[in-house]
């Protein structure tokens, strides 16, 4: 079916009280595995692409240096993969831009067919923060595509976000915030944090998730909130990458347990994508270690080079780059590229169907109404 916006969606989870996942991808292998296995489960399924994943399927290895047209080639790129998978899946889906950087990056993924965005602008003053949410909100909302806007920095490292430190979300400054800008959603800062190393028994402050939504309810104001760096860090995937030659110290997650707890007090929407990462490299380290014959492969081999070089990385995009052509056009040029593809598909499908079960999503599409960008047009 044809994308929707996140809009409907969002209602759904709040009508009907469950947490959707939504996963960051980086190749057209993983936009189809995150489709089938939402599919499995009868889930609607939540694609994001971050502002500089479009500039690395756009074709630039070095993706922290992208410019505004590799975004925009990495984005109708992506866009035209989601489209193609989803023509005729039974499931409703959106295509989410994670973490936009301006309002230039925003159009960049918008044009290339993205139903849903987010601006954030949590790194800047508060006056300058609502400005830019405000000029994405009229841009977008005129073409249908719903947005999130953020507020509260979290600590970490993701792309080109990071901070040393939290700052907790104000429940009334959000109230101020989502009247004045309108989105449609909120990531906030509540005991999260980007990056693997998220802090040992991590406790979430409810209680902010709570105080917002009794305020919104007062008023009278939908507006779903968000929970970033949200992924689960599992401790048998850290130890199998470090036992295949990997290096990962000090790893820690959000627990299962205090995820469903924030659901329950009122998250709508949990973005996960380092535990992909952690599995992805877990199985391409597995894959060259139980077939020792590819690390000298023509195709694949220099992937095993820079994962031997860079042992502490555990960002796929690192090791991808022999295989460029594959990972923006999903063309699969032999059977050792096979193999490789087969395992970041099989990775996207273990983290993904363990948080849709978890998260309550699973057989939740039916209940998601169908709408087109034109329904959801606002001027």
């Amino acid at each position: 079916m044809p994308l929707i916006p996140l809009m409907p969606l969002l209602h759904a989870t709040e009508r009907y009280r469950f947490g959707q996942p939504a996963f960051n991808v980086n190749t057209i292998a993983q936009v189809k595995a995150i489709i089938e296995v939402h599919e499995m489960f009868r889930s609607p399924a939540l694609i994001q692409g971050a502002d500089l994943a479009n500039g690395f399927m756009g074709g630039r290895t070095d993706f922290i240096s992208s410019t505004i047209e590799d975004k925009r080639k990495g984005a109708k790129l992506l866009g035209d993969a989601v489209k193609k998978y989803a023509e005729n899946s039974p499931i409703p889906i959106v295509l989410h831009l994670d973490h936009g950087k301006d309002l230039e990056s925003v159009k960049a993924a918008i044009d290339g067919g993205y139903t849903s965005v987010m601006i954030d602008g949590s790194s800047l003053p508060y006056e300058e923060n609502i400005e830019l949410t405000q000029e994405v909100v009229k841009y977008a909302h005129a073409r249908g595509v719903t947005v999130e806007g953020e507020l509260g920095v979290l600590a970490g490292v993701e792309d080109h976000v990071f901070s040393n430190q939290s700052t907790y979300t104000n429940p009334l400054q959000a109230l101020d915030f989502i009247k004045r800008t309108e989105v449609d959603s909120l990531a906030i800062s509540y005991g999260t944090m980007h990056g693997p190393n998220k802090g040992k028994d991590v406790k979430l402050r409810r209680e902010i998730v709570v105080a917002i939504k009794e305020i919104l309810r007062h008023e009278g104001i939908f507006c779903a909130i968000v929970s970033h760096g949200s992924s689960t860090i599992p401790g048998h995937i850290v130890d199998e990458i470090n036992g295949y030659g990997g290096i990962v110290e000090g790893a820690q997650g959000i627990s299962i347990g205090e995820l469903k707890k924030a659901i329950s007090a009122g998250i709508n929407k949990i973005n996960v994508d380092t535990d992909i990462r952690l599995a992805t490299t877990r199985n391409l380290r597995e894959l060259f270690m139980k077939s020792p014959a590819m690390k000298n492969s023509d195709s694949v081999g220099a992937i095993y080079q820079l994962l031997e070089e860079n042992r502490k990385q555990v960002d796929p995009r690192v090791f991808f780059q022999p295989i460029m052509d594959t990972v923006t056009s999903g063309k699969i040029l032999d059977d050792d590229v096979a193999a490789i593809i087969n395992s970041v598909e099989l990775a996207v499908k273990e983290i993904a169907g363990s948080l849709i079960v978890n998260f309550g999503s699973a057989g939740k599409a039916p209940l998601v109404e169908l709408l087109s960008l034109d329904d959801m047009v606002r001027i």
